[in-house]
């Protein structure tokens, strides 16, 4: 399961030109699952995601996460993160769960993520997403829990 996460002062998704979900200081993460993911690699990138420490303490150093700073979260489906693109110039999809398989696995992250920190915004899986940010940094990660690891 990949999640690139990116600090941001304010983030949103908009759907048919409808707002579906925002949020102010936090977490925007664009999650991508890969074939052979399972609930244990969506608790493992739920618990880096929240113990993650990229904002900064008092003296400017990246070492307080979103839980430290009671931080907003927006999850994002985007399964072209798991493309290959070692080759060619048209990315591969074979890398990406099914689409059941990832709306399963992704609606599992966002259920566990809610119940750890209350309120969490998301898009709107498998629709055609406007997203928006004022990327903090700006700051951005990748972070993967390959499937078979936890």
């Amino acid at each position: 399961m990949i999640g690139l996460l990116q600090r941001v002062t304010h983030a949103e998704v908009h759907v048919s030109g409808h707002q579906v979900g925002a949020i102010q200081a936090g977490l925007l993460v664009l999650v991508g699952v890969e074939r052979g993911d399972s609930e244990a690699q969506a608790d493992r990138l739920l618990e880096r995601l929240c113990t993650y420490r990229v904002f900064p303490d008092a003296e400017g150093r990246m070492n307080r996460s979103l839980q430290d700073i009671g931080g907003q979260l927006m999850l994002v489906s985007q399964f072209t993160l798991a493309a290959d693109t070692r080759s060619g110039t048209r990315p591969g999809f074979s890398p990406a769960a099914a689409p059941e398989e990832g709306r399963r696995l992704f609606d599992y992250l966002v259920q566990r993520a809610r119940a750890r920190l209350g309120a969490v915004q998301t898009g709107e899986f498998g629709a055609n997403m406007q997203v928006s940010l004022t990327n903090d940094g700006p700051v951005t990660f990748w972070l993967q829990v390959p499937p078979g690891q936890n």
